[in-house]
């Protein structure tokens, strides 16, 4: 079993031990009176609009690397990010392999984040999406290995209906099958979610066979300014960056150095 196999089953697990414990009656109410107040701001018009695209992550932790940054707060890291001028953000909220909380997107918008935030798990259930409404989330993310092209579909299809955007993450060839489903953004993952090695050449080996003008994204693996710039010039809008900045003391700063440099 790889590390996404390991991920997915415990995800269903997980999934399952949730809803008997939280039924998606408790919070159906509340998600109903969100969106009667309205759609979360768009991730991809912020993207596209922006001079950067910087995706800034809160990822304490990783499978393959440990704990990255333990005992940071997202009430105190994603307002800094905010002012430093991420165009969004990105929270993990897996809590085995992650360290994350859906609660982190919460302290987020309680903390005055206003700034489209995505949803990073392992979707595989519609109570996910649900979920990720509750919190606050913007956009999620599906990834085309963890779902057959139909889930997908059914997926995105959902998360539109709850106000959210689709971050469609593909890797390798065999996604791109998934591509003609046109979400709101298309993400290629640099890193191999089997073995977590990561390549950020695979978004330049990839981006060509994306639709031209679509909201593009590049995710994991880029540690440089130059590689935004480089990768822009190929038709990426969007730059998931997330370990760059949570291995400093302080993540706003190391961002905010990072744009300057951009």
């Amino acid at each position: 079993m790889d590390i996404l196999e390991e991920i997915v089953a415990h995800k269903r697990v997980e999934i399952d031990e949730r809803k008997r414990f939280v039924p998606l009656q408790q919070f159906t109410g509340a998600i109903q009176q969100m969106m009667d107040e309205g759609k979360p701001a768009s991730m991809s018009e912020a993207l596209t609009s922006s001079a950067t695209g910087i995706i800034a992550e809160f990822k304490r932790k990783s499978p393959s690397k440990g704990w990255i940054h333990r005992d940071v707060k997202p009430q105190e890291v994603t307002p800094l990010y905010q002012s430093n001028e991420a165009s969004a953000l990105s929270i993990l909220t897996d809590t085995q392999y992650f360290g994350g909380y859906d609660e982190y997107i919460q302290q987020a918008r309680q903390a005055g984040v206003t700034i489209p935030i995505l949803y990073k798990n392992f979707i595989i259930d519609e109570y996910q999406l649900f979920q990720a409404r509750f919190c606050g989330a913007s956009a999620v993310l599906l990834i085309a290995a963890c779902l057959t092209k139909d889930e997908c579909k059914h997926l995105q299809h959902l998360a539109h209906e709850l106000g959210m955007e689709t971050l469609l993450e593909m890797h390798n060839y065999r996604d791109f099958d998934y591509a003609s489903l046109e979400p709101d953004m298309y993400g290629i993952n640099n890193r191999n979610l089997g073995t977590f090695t990561t390549d950020v050449n695979n978004s330049f080996r990839l981006a060509s066979r994306l639709p031209q003008g679509a909201c593009l994204v590049s995710e994991s693996g880029i540690s440089h300014p130059d590689t935004v710039k480089e990768l822009r010039e190929v038709g990426f809008r969007g730059f998931l960056i997330g370990e760059r900045f949570m291995r400093e003391a302080d993540p706003g700063a190391a961002l905010k150095q990072f744009i300057e440099e951009v």
